[in-house]
């Protein structure tokens, strides 16, 4: 049997996760049979096997791939300009997030497992330490352009707000997923308001 390329075995299993990122945004994380990925990607139990030992990797591998892409999302727009303000670095994460289809939802339902699953605690903690960096980085970014802001230097001044601009972002995804009448725009006016630039 001839040996498939690298670039072709990248390309199967990315097109393997999106089939499951649809299959758990449909019905849930627990909902969710491996049964139903193998079906929405439409190819054999073997194919998706020899990629993902199961259900649990597939979902992590889905959530560290959503949550890698937002430090590329902000290294992006770092380099158009001037840096992103506070607010605007959050609003790039979080656009980025829902222009992928990964909902809400699942991202509570990833924190959640991870309370009882180390493995997942363990994804989530990855996840999230590379997700820290790029806020990091681009908070550092726009400090050093803003010295104004920053009479400590712009790395304290970073490091200070970087759990306050996290904390606003999970709140963002919890209260989005938990609450019919959450207005999403009224949230990150309030963001804009009490963030500095």
């Amino acid at each position: 049997m001839p040996k498939i390329s690298d670039a072709r075995r990248d390309a199967r299993r990315a097109e393997i996760l999106e089939a499951a990122r649809r299959a758990f945004a449909a019905k849930g994380y627990q909902h969710t049979s491996m049964a139903e990925v193998i079906a929405e990607a439409g190819l054999s139990t073997g194919a998706v096997y020899g990629y993902f030992e199961g259900k649990r990797e597939l979902f992590a591998a889905v959530a560290r791939t959503t949550l890698s892409r937002r430090s590329a999302d902000l290294e992006a727009a770092a380099a158009d300009g001037d840096p992103p303000a506070p607010a605007e670095i959050l609003e790039i994460v979080l656009r980025g997030v829902l222009s992928e289809g990964f909902e809400l939802p699942l991202l509570l339902q990833l924190w959640g497992e991870a309370t009882v699953d180390p493995e997942m605690r363990g994804v989530v903690n990855m996840g999230f330490k590379e997700l820290r960096n790029a806020f990091r980085a681009a908070l550092t970014r726009w400090f050093e352009a803003h010295p104004e802001h920053a009479p400590d230097g712009a790395g304290p001044a970073a490091e200070g707000l970087l759990p306050v601009l996290m904390g606003i972002g999970q709140g963002y995804i919890f209260q989005s997923a938990m609450f019919d009448e959450f207005d999403s725009r009224a949230y990150l006016d309030g963001a804009r308001r009490i963030l500095p630039g």
